[in-house]
């Protein structure tokens, strides 16, 4: 049966049955799923079976999609037309009915078909390992001050533009949260970013940013403009690192991580995995710079391949690494 949450006066009844502990809840793709269910319980919701989490760790590619590992584990086909319906719009019709049902009911036999494959192979442990991570509260609780921590070209900002652009995420969190809306529905990251940039002082600044719509700065545009005057004078927070690209490598450093790229793909391929589900060229060119806090170097990605890496990286003393 499928529940609509709209429809029902209370829905603690339903969140008291997901939040048993002795059941398994079977989700693809959960972290935004996860992310509300802690919202309105301030607990993360577990134990939980991601499917797109497992797969991966049995050589499905990384990241695949609900439809594609149904047709490839169950040779079904599924209509995906309402991907991008409306789904606060009431009354739903069959046609949504059937989708949102299809977007569910084949997980149950995805589930034992996964988990059998992974204890086969001696895989469920490493995927416990994974699966703990979504049990962190920090994983989502976001402060509205470490809001623009989340934006992926926080590191081209710097003094006043990036002051603005911290405070111009907080802004926009905080409504968020008040007006219980996606960011994204309060405003743009590309509006983010060009306020930042551009630092307007005046209504007239504010119709000049074209990623600003014109509804926005009529309804906000006091309190954006406010917020921008308020950081133009205090320092920002320093951007962390793993913020930043990796700078570009030379010849020799293509060459090393190029190597090491080679190696994991090879001990992927004797373990049957997804080879991004293990590290990716990116990540390894941070270990080659020093980086350390990486998810190759936790739990079983450092055993069945982080550490061997690092020994290249890193060699002990008195040793050497074997050539290229």
């Amino acid at each position: 049966a499928c529940i609509d949450p709209q429809a029902l006066p209370d829905i603690t009844p339903a969140l008291d049955l997901l939040y048993q502990e002795h059941s398994i809840k079977v989700l693809h793709a959960c972290r935004q799923d996860l992310e509300i269910f802690y919202q309105l319980r301030r607990r993360p919701l577990r134990p939980v079976f991601d499917t797109q989490m497992a797969a991966p760790l049995l050589g499905y590619p990384d990241q695949i999609s609900y439809a594609a590992l149904v047709e490839e584990l169950l040779g079904a086909k599924l209509n995906k037309d309402h991907t991008r319906t409306d789904w606060r719009q009431r009354p739903l019709t069959p046609q949504q009915l059937e989708y949102a049902a299809n977007d569910v009911i084949y997980l149950g036999r995805i589930y034992l078909k996964l988990r059998h494959a992974l204890e086969e192979a001696g895989k469920l442990a490493w995927l416990e390992e994974d699966f703990a991570s979504l049990y962190v509260p920090s994983e989502y609780e976001t402060r509205p001050g470490n809001a623009w921590l989340r934006l992926r070209q926080a590191w081209q900002f710097e003094g006043a533009q990036l002051a603005a652009l911290q405070a111009l995420a907080t802004w926009r969190e905080t409504r968020a949260r008040k007006q219980d809306q996606p960011r994204t529905w309060i405003l743009r990251d590309e509006a983010l970013y060009d306020l930042a940039r551009a630092l307007p002082r005046s209504r007239a600044d504010l119709g000049a940013i074209p990623t600003l719509p014109g509804k926005t700065a009529s309804r906000h545009g006091d309190a954006l403009l406010e917020t921008i005057d308020q950081a133009r004078h205090r320092a920002p927070d320093p951007v962390p690192m793993a913020l930043h690209p990796v700078k570009r490598l030379d010849k020799d450093e293509k060459a090393q991580v190029t190597r090491l790229l080679d190696l994991a793909q090879a001990r992927c391929a004797e373990l049957a995995l997804d080879p991004r589900t293990l590290t990716s060229r990116k990540e390894l060119a941070r270990l080659l710079r020093g980086e350390r806090n990486l998810r190759l170097l936790r739990g079983w990605r450092r055993r069945v391949a982080g550490e061997e890496l690092l020994a290249i990286v890193e060699p002990p003393a008195g040793a050497s690494s074997p050539p290229p």
